[in-house]
């Protein structure tokens, strides 16, 4: 397989510009959608956000994998605008007033009216927890010499989830819900994130490939600049 710490070309890659879809799709759809309802199965209580939020991780470890942490910065940073965008969107929309013989008020606001102190607690773990993921990727590729890929995605996911649990719950629900529900969603959560990434570590070996085999690209970060507030690639 192809080794490069080139500077990154600045030719457009094929299937960058999708990744980067991707990522943002999902991250936007777990935090709206799934971010705040718990549900019970078989006896355990997590965040029903934690079926699709992972994938956000499976994507932001192709990125750093393939493109380097470089790129995968700017996508992160691009997931961060949008999360911002979305926020902004559903506290508008939910201020608006509605017109009195519209009864579903109440249910938009129930859904879509995040408290600021939620959108804080995600946006923090959100970024924190990426950038985390990246840089461990990034680090262990070259410690490992590329091999082992299985070890990097999993213990970077490993990092990377367990920075943005112990932000995100503390931060989001200490004090409205009972402690003892927020360290054992906490943790339930995070156990479940790793079981998803270790679960779909096949999948991420084949983007993993593919991609690496249509963009002719294995990048190493060996003389990155790994600072996370620029946007430089």
């Amino acid at each position: 397989m192809m080794q490069t710490t080139r500077s990154y070309p600045s030719a457009r890659y094929r299937y960058y510009d999708l990744v980067m879809a991707a990522f943002v799709t999902v991250l936007l759809c777990s935090d709206v959608i799934g971010v705040q309802k718990v549900v019970t199965v078989g006896g355990f209580t997590f965040g029903a956000g934690i079926l699709f939020f992972p994938l956000s991780y499976v994507f932001g470890d192709v990125l750093a994998e393939v493109y380097g942490y470089a790129r995968s910065r700017r996508v992160i940073w691009a997931g961060f605008g949008a999360l911002i965008f979305a926020s902004f969107m559903s506290w508008v929309i939910v201020t608006l007033p509605p017109k009195p013989s519209w009864p579903h008020q109440a249910a938009y606001e129930m859904v879509f009216g995040q408290t600021p102190r939620i959108v804080l607690a995600s946006l923090l773990a959100f970024w924190a927890g990426e950038f985390s993921n990246s840089f461990v990727l990034a680090k262990m590729k070259i410690l490992t010499s590329g091999r082992w890929l299985w070890t990097r995605t999993i213990g970077s996911t490993i990092v990377g989830e367990g920075v943005d649990s112990l932000l995100f719950y503390p931060l989001a629900f200490l004090g409205s819900w009972e402690a003892s529900d927020v360290v054992q969603v906490m943790i339930t959560n995070y156990v479940l994130k790793v079981a998803w990434e270790v679960a779909a570590t096949p999948f991420t070996y084949r983007i993993v490939n593919f991609l690496k085999r249509a963009e002719n690209e294995d990048y190493y970060d060996r003389n990155t600049n790994f600072n996370p507030f620029t946007l430089q690639a």
